[in-house]
């Protein structure tokens, strides 16, 4: 390919450009875009007061938490049988905030050119994976957590410690049902796949530069060392190593397997939505200005008719 080719091929990705000229990340096909908009801010308010409670509660000393537990929760994917602050839960605040944003910025400049369509490309398409982000990794906490690091012998002790795990692992799917189910957005591209199974490998990179620096192991089914059960003093075992590096492997494979049967889920939910709502329903949107649109860059959307003409 000639440089001059290859140069411009270069450039176009930092042009702004065939990018979300639908507006699908900004709008819905039932919702107006000042509602939506409300709707993402307030979820973002919510989710932030959760992180931030959390962080206070644990600051004050209370069940038994301390500073430490603040430092430590930073290490963590999601939540441990404590109501620790978690990395995807920060995801989803700032997803919302932004996400936020840019809806207000196509409401208020009365359906023109809102932020996301003034950014370079890279970035339009990082917040496409980033809506990718947060419509599936919240279903594999929720699953991981309740199936993996939950159990009877763990229960909650106060109303704090329910509500704090319930907002983490339970209403964080909810806010992606909500995004994939009300919103315009397109299917996300299956190259979306690989980058997140990328983060999660960059996770688990984070996991284990903890053991070696704190020496501890932020989830017990990471622990690659042997199992080692000891007796209690009032009748049974516990073990006190970990799961052995088999296991290890094998939870790290289910774990790819979840996330990708999760992501085929999601863009099959999104795909649903867009057939009944636009095919079946003929909605095919609430906007500020109505007008027909060219088809934008294809990493951002499907090849789908886009505004109905409004009188």
């Amino acid at each position: 390919m000639p440089i001059s080719k290859i140069f411009n091929r270069v450039k176009s990705w930092f042009s702004t450009a065939r990018g979300d000229t639908s507006h699908r990340f900004e709008t819905s096909w039932i919702l107006s875009p000042g509602l939506l908009f409300a709707i993402r801010a307030a979820i973002s308010l919510y989710a932030f007061s959760v992180v931030f409670f959390i962080i206070g509660w644990e600051l004050a000393g209370r069940s038994s938490l301390s500073v430490h537990d603040v430092n430590k929760s930073f290490s963590f994917f999601t939540g441990t049988t404590e109501p620790l602050t978690v990395l995807c839960y920060w995801g989803l605040c700032f997803y919302f905030l932004v996400a936020a944003i840019h809806t207000a910025s196509y409401a208020t400049t009365n359906g023109g050119t809102p932020f996301l369509n003034r950014m370079s490309r890279p970035l339009q398409a990082l917040h496409s994976l980033f809506y990718t982000t947060i419509t599936t990794y919240p279903f594999l906490v929720t699953i991981v957590y309740w199936a993996l690091i939950y159990g009877p012998d763990h229960p909650y002790t106060n109303a704090f410690s329910l509500w704090s795990n319930i907002s983490q692992h339970g209403l964080n799917s909810a806010f992606a049902l909500f995004e994939i189910l009300l919103t315009r957005t397109a299917p996300p591209p299956w190259i979306h796949f690989p980058w997140l199974v990328v983060i999660l490998l960059c996770y688990l990179g984070v996991a284990y530069i903890t053991y070696a620096t704190k020496h501890y192991f932020v989830y017990r089914f990471l622990n690659f060392k042997p199992a080692q059960h000891v007796t209690l003093p009032g009748g049974g075992t516990e073990n006190i190593g970990g799961v052995g590096a088999a296991a290890v492997v094998a939870y790290g494979i289910g774990i790819a397997v979840a996330i990708l049967v999760i992501f085929c889920a999601s863009r099959m939910l999104i795909q649903l939505r867009l057939w009944v709502t636009e095919t079946k329903m003929g909605k095919r949107g609430v906007f500020c200005v109505g007008r027909g649109q060219p088809g934008g860059d294809v990493e951002l959307e499907t090849s789908r008719p886009w505004e109905a003409d409004k009188p």
